[in-house]
Order: structure tokens, then C-alpha cells, then sequence
């Protein structure tokens, strides 16, 4: 198992998979799950010759279960820590939902030659909560019901993959139960104050900036029927903000659709890597 101590002590676990030699991919996870939620992409792209990598964020999955630093810029911090520890360059950062906003600001604040390129899936930027500037995103009500849904966590975890995060709650939707089972085994490993935590961190950090400040192409994903993150308060305001953006958006597919539909988004995302 392979593991990374922080400078504060929190234990990093990860993935890294492929020749040292190949550019690296490096996968973010989303909100509350762990590198395990990019299995489908990581064989994918090590079978095409890349080197892959996925962390589990501090208080998800394998990593320390930390009661304290469970905020954007400390996942960053890990990140950068973590990237300089495994020397990474030229490499292709891809995030999903809350792991698309820390992919966006770690490709912000890298060191020169560390990204080549980002791709956000379904993600967070620029700020899902509704403000006075953000007059289009959620109200706090909706992330006041996530955080009531810790009082039976392991019920919430089966609701959230039974319903509107793989959009099995649409008619003529079909679910598949080891999709629901994984999603809530994922959930279940982390500790819950951080993932408590961790709904401010993904509803409530502004990621305008960020977005403004890279200077490498970004891809971004999106589907038009994604319940969780909706697609005209985020992909459609992060394209604009974006210098060498490329938006790709998915008609009729759920948040969860790297899982639901990884055969179609993994060869976009081979054909943006390598254009």
C-alpha cells in the first residue's frame, strides 16, 4: 500500500499505476468517495500506456481521518506536497465534481511544467452555493438536507447512488446494484467529520479565480441532466472563465457518468490528452 505523510502528519494514500517514465494522469475523486471511484479510467489509460494516479483526499478512503483540515486549500496543499513527492510533470489532472474544484486549484497554483493539461467531469466550479453574486446556484437548504443526512450516514450514502447521483431515479432507468454497493463502500471508509466537513468545502468555496489563472487547456465535461451539480451554475459559467477552454456537454447523462458511461467519456478524454 502506498502512502504519503504531509508536513502536518496526515497520511496520503495512492494509486500509481504504469511506467515512471509515461506522463502521468493524475485522477481527483469526488465527494465522499476515493480513488476506487476511477477504476474504469485508470485500466483504461494504463492499458493505453499512461501512468495513473489516484489519492484518497485526507478523511476519505484509505487516508488519516482527519477532524481538522478538511477545506479546498489544505486537499491542495496535500496535493502539491504529494506531486512534488512523486516529482510529477507534464502531467493531465482530471477531476470529478469536488475533485474537479481541487483539480482547478491545484492546476491554478502548481509549479511551472507540473500540468499540461485539466479536465473537469461534472464539477463544482466556479460555486454551487447561491450568493448575491451566484443568484443562480443552490440555496443552503440544500446543503443544510446533505449534512442532516449524517444522522443515519449509511442510509444516506445508499439514497444518494440510488438516486440522482447515477440518475437511476429517472424513469426507465435501470439501477445496478454494484454501482449502488461500491458508491456507498466508498462512503462508508472515510471518516464522517471530514466528509461532514467537506460539504462546505465543495458548496461554498468560489473557484472564480482559479479558473481565471490557468494558463493550460482544460476540458470540461457535463452532463445535461446531472441532478447534483447543475450544468447552467457551473460548466456553462466555468467555460467562460476559462483562457484555452473547451466545453463537451452530454445530453441526458447524470453526475455519476464517468461510472454509467465511462465506454463513451474515456475515449473523449483520450482524444483531448492527445490533440
Amino acid at each position: 500500500m502506498d502512502t504519503f505523510t504531509t508536513k502536518d502528519g496526515t497520511r496520503i494514500f495512492f494509486k500509481d499505476w504504469g511506467p515512471k517514465s509515461a506522463q502521468p494522469i493524475v485522477f481527483h475523486h469526488g465527494w465522499p468517495l476515493s480513488a476506487d471511484d476511477w477504476d474504469a479510467q485508470m485500466l483504461y489509460f494504463l492499458q493505453q500506456g499512461f501512468r495513473v494516479i489516484a489519492h484518497d483526499r485526507r478523511g476519505h478512503g484509505r487516508s488519516t481521518q482527519t477532524d481538522t483540515g478538511n477545506d479546498m486549500d489544505t486537499y491542495v496543499a496535500d496535493l502539491l506536497e504529494l506531486t512534488d513527492h512523486l516529482n510529477l510533470r507534464d502531467a493531465v489532472h482530471i477531476g470529478h465534481s469536488t475533485g474537479g474544484g481541487e483539480a482547478a486549484r491545484y492546476a491554478a497554483r502548481a509549479k511551472p511544467g507540473r500540468v499540461a493539461k485539466a479536465v473537469l467531469v461534472g464539477a463544482v466550479p466556479p460555486i454551487m452555493l447561491k450568493t448575491d453574486k451566484n443568484p443562480g446556484g443552490l440555496p443552503m437548504s440544500v446543503f443544510d438536507g446533505f449534512r442532516a443526512g449524517f444522522a443515519n450516514r449509511a442510509q444516506f450514502y445508499l439514497d444518494i447512488p440510488m438516486g440522482p447521483f447515477c440518475g437511476f431515479n429517472r424513469p426507465g432507468a435501470k439501477m445496478i446494484e454494484g454501482t449502488v454497493r461500491n458508491w456507498w463502500r466508498q462512503g462508508m471508509m472515510g471518516g464522517a467529520k471530514a466528509q461532514y466537513d467537506c460539504v462546505k468545502a465543495f458548496s461554498e468555496t468560489d473557484f472564480t479565480d482559479d479558473l481565471k489563472a490557468i494558463n493550460v487547456p482544460v476540458l470540461v465535461m457535463h452532463g445535461d441532466d446531472d441532478q447534483v451539480v447543475p450544468i447552467a451554475d457551473a460548466a456553462l459559467l466555468s467555460i467562460k472563465l476559462l483562457k484555452k477552454g473547451e466545453l463537451k456537454v452530454y445530453k441526458g447523462y447524470p453526475h455519476g457518468m464517468l461510472t454509467t458511461h465511462a465506454d463513451v467519456l474515456n475515449p473523449d478524454l483520450l482524444a483531448f490528452i492527445r490533440k
